[in-house]
């Protein structure tokens, strides 16, 4: 198995090489787009495995080639890197479909750490979110079709479908962390006060049924 593509696409010259290279150095096989434009063209061209993508760039920034790369491929990570920390920033990219983010300037083994972590969730899930619905939980029993949670082959208890959404995800996130930006804006499509408390209600149900 050859060493997995990363695409970067980062207008500014001297940060995408010093960051290509260092990747390189961890046996990753990088190419290097200078802007959104160029990044695009690539992807089409060629095939990747994953994708950084700086936020700020000319002519085609990072969320609006994030959505042209999501139209052709729904399952390529996609990692953002940005100078902002706005919220409203955050919240957009895991909208257009972001795996995770990363504030400039950041610890570049960190980054190492984001990526291994990402390939390896999406070799063990492939094909797991579209398909998967039964789980093991410990000692229960979960159907995400049926929304039925069972414990030591009991009784069924029947979940409402946010509560069956919610616990498929968490998972699907066995031995991992999951955002709760990107649980709120899969599942309830907007990360606001009321939203997230609401999550926390469905959290605090899902703790009761467990």
């Amino acid at each position: 198995m050859g060493s997995k593509k990363i695409l970067l696409v980062e207008d500014d010259p001297n940060f995408g090489t010093v960051l290509k290279d260092y990747l390189a150095l961890n046996d990753y096989n990088v190419t290097h787009a200078k802007d959104g434009i160029e990044g695009l063209i690539m992807f089409k061209n060629n095939d990747y495995d994953l994708c950084i993508l700086d936020v700020m760039m000319p002519r085609k920034d990072g969320f609006s080639l994030a959505q042209d790369i999501r139209a052709t491929n729904k399952e390529i990570p996609i990692i953002f890197l940005t100078a902002k920390t706005m919220k409203e920033d955050v919240l957009r990219g895991y909208q257009v479909g972001a795996d995770d983010y990363l504030n400039k300037p950041f610890d570049s083994e960190v980054l190492l750490l984001k990526i291994k972590a990402i390939l390896q969730r999406k070799e063990s899930d492939k094909g797991a979110e579209s398909e998967q619905f039964e789980f093991a939980i410990g000692k229960f029993a979960f159907n995400s079709k049926l929304r039925h949670l069972s414990f030591d082959g009991g009784e069924n208890q029947k979940l409402s479908p946010k509560e069956s959404k919610l616990l498929r995800m968490l998972a699907l996130h066995k031995n991992d962390l999951m955002p709760r930006e990107l649980a709120l804006t899969k599942i309830w499509r907007d990360d606001n006060y009321f939203t997230s408390r609401s999550m926390d209600v469905y959290i605090a149900i899902l703790r009761k049924y467990l």
